[in-house]
């Protein structure tokens, strides 16, 4: 009982804003991991489990039976749910992937821009170990235990000023990584035809052509990143 009343203390009580210096530092910190490959490639994996998570949440609330996730080590993910391969249920499960990110991004953003960075580890700790029943491999395992054990590690051994920068560090590249796995997504789709992505199988099942919904997957992420910035206090509108 003292642990979990230490647990919501930490949770609930807000922390200073960082210092703005500091604060822009990590923006760039962000912006290398996203940009630069070597770090990318290990950011990725973090992006693919909230991708599939999207997938996974969208099927479950729109009636569909999830019957797992699959994380590779290529960070390529599968998300597998039961019920009519046409429909809403089937389009919004697909909508889903692509905009989790830049959407979980912009509820951290909220939680930040009020002081809550130990709020957002520990939340971020609850959606690991909801996903982590529905992994169905391995790979995908170990790569959402390792994820909850960094995020465990600097929610409870870290000072104050770790926990501000990482938490807006995993929250940036949550923004700024949704945004680049569009791009990838219609280079990808650009090189070959007949794909199987997202946007492929939203075009087959509505008729609308695939890169409508990548342009519907960027604008979402782009209004996050806008609205993620006036929350955090980066611009003022």
């Amino acid at each position: 009982m003292d642990v979990l009343l230490d647990i919501w203390q930490r949770m609930t009580t807000p922390h200073p804003a960082l210092e703005p210096l500091t604060a822009w530092l990590t923006v760039t910190a962000a912006a290398l991991i996203v940009l630069f490959p070597p770090l990318w490639r290990l950011a990725r994996h973090g992006i693919t489990i909230v991708h599939e998570g999207g997938h996974g949440v969208v099927a479950v609330l729109s009636g569909r039976r999830l019957g797992g996730i699959r994380l590779h080590s290529d960070t390529s993910g599968l998300t597998v749910s039961r019920g009519r391969p046409t429909g809403p249920g089937m389009i919004f499960t697909l909508l889903a992937g692509y905009p989790a990110a830049a959407l979980l991004g912009l509820g951290a953003a909220w939680l930040l821009g009020r002081g809550y960075d130990v709020g957002l580890l520990w939340v971020l700790l609850l959606l690991l170990a909801l996903l982590l029943v529905q992994i169905r491999n391995w790979f995908g395992l170990w790569s959402v235990a390792v994820t909850g054990t960094v995020v465990f590690g600097v929610s409870w051994f870290g000072s104050p000023q770790v926990q501000g920068v990482f938490a807006l560090l995993v929250t940036l590249v949550l923004l700024f990584g949704s945004l680049r796995t569009s791009l990838e997504l219609q280079q990808s789709r650009s090189r070959r035809s007949g794909s199987s992505s997202d946007a492929d199988q939203l075009a087959r099942l509505t008729h609308i052509p695939g890169i409508f919904w990548v342009t519907v997957f960027i604008a979402v992420q782009l209004v996050c990143v806008a609205l993620s910035a006036r929350l955090l206090g980066f611009v003022q509108i």
